[in-house]
């Protein structure tokens, strides 16, 4: 008989917890649907309802939450892809921007799918009618009743490209029980950085389960044909015209943007600004923030190319932002003006393109050190010194040089996370793993 411990009765009331919070996680998937219909797509796959899988072949399941987690798993499933063969690819997200980015990003036979909640039934379901060889959770993800259903079945779970923040790290310390039970369902975690990894020692995780194996985003394909899209898009802009990008924006961030850019357009009154959201729900309102500032905006979901008279091409659509940063002189990452965290930053860097961003991008503490100390990212904190610092990277154009130069080295010389991952999924699909407990 199976000890009753500490950590089993947390997961207990916290299932309890979950049942009675249903009916309005399910009026909330409805509102999110309301405001965006895509997360009404498949509902049933969150209930553990997912098409059941061939026999005879194995499955490797990566979970990756949303879109910049779907993006660092694009070169790891790229390898993963030509060491394994025989297998198929299912790619589960929670957000329907997260299932576009895997359509448009992912090539191949690769199955996508909504993650299941959290439930010990949906779970089991979901894990039954898909019966992976291996499941590998990007990013920070912990899961309880999902880690607890792997163990039971024996089924091996890395945590690949695995971090925890400061305030997330206090938020599992709340509860370390529940924390450490978790993660006693893990195989491996293959960490980011060294202070992930001191945190993950400290919530529990053996310290033979887990290494350093680096940040999978420096991986991303940065190819000779995104330069080419992005000058081509240069030659449809009227005016030869130096542009500013800012993307991944949240509220609150596109009123201090179009404050600096009208700021901007006193000295580069011919400057255009390529505005791209980060949430789809959000793109009306992106556009009649620009209306309301007096800014003529073309939308790219209508398929015309800005006019000499635009200022602001929003950029709403999926997809399509990498080609736009391989086009603009400077680049602003968002989610980092309002405490969201931040975004991807290597994008822009690995493209040669200078960056700025927000005081708030506190999951890229990495990045952001290592592009500071390169002089390669610039900390903007108000409308004012972001205004200041893209009128004057637009009117250095030594200075735009030697900052995308140094970014692009700091890209260039961090790669390799992906293939030292792929060689842990190798051991560990030999079976050169830790002995895992029944759960």
């Amino acid at each position: 008989m199976l000890p009753i411990t500490s950590g089993r009765v947390q997961r207990f009331l916290y299932s309890a917890l979950l049942h009675v919070a249903l009916p309005f996680i399910c009026l909330r998937l409805i509102w999110q649907g309301r405001r965006s219909p895509g997360y009404l797509d498949r509902w049933w796959e969150r209930f553990g309802s997912v098409a059941r899988f061939a026999t005879g072949m194995p499955v490797i399941w990566i979970h990756a939450v949303s879109v910049g987690e779907v993006l660092s798993s694009v070169p790891l499933i790229r390898r993963l892809r030509a060491v394994f063969p025989e297998a198929r690819f299912l790619v589960t997200t929670a957000t329907p921007t997260g299932a576009e980015m895997v359509r448009s990003r992912i090539e191949g036979n690769v199955t996508h799918a909504f993650f299941p909640y959290d439930l010990p039934w949906a779970v089991r379901r979901f894990l039954d009618r898909v019966r992976p060889s291996m499941v590998v959770v990007m990013e920070t993800e912990i899961w309880p009743n999902f880690f607890a259903a792997c163990r039971r079945c024996a089924i091996p779970l890395v945590m690949a490209n695995a971090r925890i923040s400061p305030r997330s790290f206090s938020g599992y310390q709340r509860l370390p029980h529940l924390t450490r039970e978790a993660l006693d369902g893990v195989t491996f975690v293959a960490a980011q950085t060294g202070p992930d990894l001191d945190r993950f020692l400290k919530l529990g995780i053996p310290r033979d389960r887990v290494a350093v194996c680096g940040n999978l985003k420096f991986d991303i394909h940065v190819s000779r044909s995104l330069s080419e899209q992005g000058q081509a898009l240069r030659r449809a802009f009227p005016g030869n015209r130096p542009i500013w990008v800012a993307a991944s924006t949240h509220a609150g961030e596109e009123t201090v943007i179009l404050n600096a850019f009208k700021t901007v357009l006193r000295t580069f009154p011919h400057c255009l600004l390529v505005l791209a959201p980060r949430h789809p729900e959000r793109f009306d309102d992106a556009a009649g923030q620009c209306k309301a500032a007096g800014l003529t905006v073309v939308r790219r979901s209508r398929q015309n190319p800005p006019t000499a008279e635009c200022g602001v091409f929003l950029l709403d659509s999926l997809g399509e932002l990498l080609p736009y940063y391989a086009c603009a002189d400077v680049a602003f990452v968002g989610g980092s003006l309002v405490p969201a965290g931040g975004h991807n930053l290597m994008e822009p860097a690995g493209l040669g393109v200078p960056v700025l961003t927000g005081p708030f991008s506190f999951n890229f503490t990495e990045i952001v050190g290592l592009l500071v100390d390169a002089n390669a990212l610039l900390v903007v904190r108000d409308a004012a010194e972001l205004a200041g610092r893209v009128a004057e990277l637009l009117a250095d154009a030594n200075l735009r040089h030697a900052m995308g130069e140094a970014a692009r080295r700091v890209f260039d010389s961090n790669k390799g996370a992906a293939e030292r991952v792929v060689q842990l999924l190798v051991q560990i699909r030999s079976g050169n793993i830790p002995e895992l407990s029944p759960g």
